[in-house]
């Protein structure tokens, strides 16, 4: 072969490795790069756990994905209007969602009509943690444990009443398998949100509350209410003198729990990307301490484990809604 011979072959050649070269495999940073701020909906109110927890979580994460994370908050239908927002998005990371047990495990089985599917219209990303959830109750009422409690109202049947942010919300799913499992008759008193519900149990119109220890303790702190219990399967380890409803009410839990989506479709080298970034900054000591501070556990878990939870709990308390014949206003 002639020295010209093998140099025309050579240039016939070059079009054809640059092509193949397109076509290779990209590293893992090009996969999952992010080309413009990323939107992270948040479906409640400012001022809320869900809330609280995007805030912390937002800057230290556009730093690790290289672009600014936009904190909205898109609220109404019991959380459903934000979450849709994310469901028809582009499953191209740049529209997540930090989403809650009650949108995607719960909303399926208490509305009627839904626009999305909490379960199969999203990418599970990662497992944000778990606000410890507390019975409550006011100072008047004479029981400072739960068998004590459950005596005092199997005592006095539909006398007593306990709040809720709305049917269908945690604190009113509480305090319905409360009732299930007990056999006590109470009075259902739902409120427009958390924050009306727990002013007027403070203030004695309510005497029972089952919520998040971010609006709890405060006023347990302060004399207002008194903390019966938690309702976790386990004790919360920064009161751990303070037991669980299941050591009273075999088999009862309501572990309340705050997740990271995007849509469906997402790729999953992106997907174990996000699930990485947020899984390292909810671990940082600073991060950490200042939401194990508010009542918010942390609880890191593979993307495969996550939406494995999803399912089972929409399976979980879609069926006890139902059972209850529960709906939302």
């Amino acid at each position: 072969m002639t020295r010209e011979t093998s140099m025309h072959r050579l240039i016939r050649r070059r079009p054809l490795l640059a092509a193949t070269a397109l076509l290779a495999p990209l590293p893992l940073a090009a996969q999952t790069a992010f080309s413009r701020p990323i939107r992270l909906i948040i479906p409640w109110a400012p001022g809320g756990t869900t809330d609280i927890l995007g805030r912390i979580v937002a800057e230290p994460l556009g730093q690790a994905l290289g672009q600014p994370v936009l904190v909205e908050n898109r609220t109404g239908a019991s959380g459903n209007i934000g979450s849709d927002t994310v469901a028809k998005a582009a499953p191209d990371g740049h529209t997540l969602l930090f989403g809650s047990m009650s949108t995607h495990a719960m909303n399926h089985a208490l509305m009627r009509s839904m626009p999305f599917d909490g379960v199969a219209d999203f990418t599970p990303l990662a497992m944000l943690g778990f606000a410890i959830n507390t019975m409550v109750v006011h100072p008047s009422v004479p029981a400072q444990t739960v068998p004590e409690f459950i005596a005092y109202v199997r005592a006095n049947p539909d006398n007593l009443a306990y709040a809720s942010a709305g049917p269908g919300s945690t604190n009113h799913l509480c305090a319905a398998l409360f009732e299930s499992m007990t056999g006590v008759r109470m009075v259902h008193v739902p409120y427009r949100g958390g924050q009306p519900a727990v002013t007027d149990t403070v203030g004695g119109q309510t005497q029972l509350f089952f919520s998040a220890a971010t609006q709890t303790m405060p006023h347990v702190e302060g004399g207002r209410l008194r903390l019966l219990a938690v309702t976790e399967a386990a004790r919360w380890s920064r009161q751990p003198n303070v037991p669980t409803v299941g050591e009273s009410v075999p088999g009862y839990e309501m572990a309340v729990w705050y997740g990271a989506f995007g849509p469906k479709g997402m790729d999953p080298a992106l997907q174990q990307r996000l699930n990485a970034e947020l899984n390292r900054i909810l671990m940082t000591p600073a991060v950490k301490e200042r939401l194990e501070g508010m009542g918010v556990e942390m609880a890191p878990e593979s993307t495969a484990a996550f939406g494995q939870r999803v399912r089972t709990d929409a399976e979980k308390w879609g069926a006890l809604i139902r059972r209850l014949g529960i709906e939302a206003s």
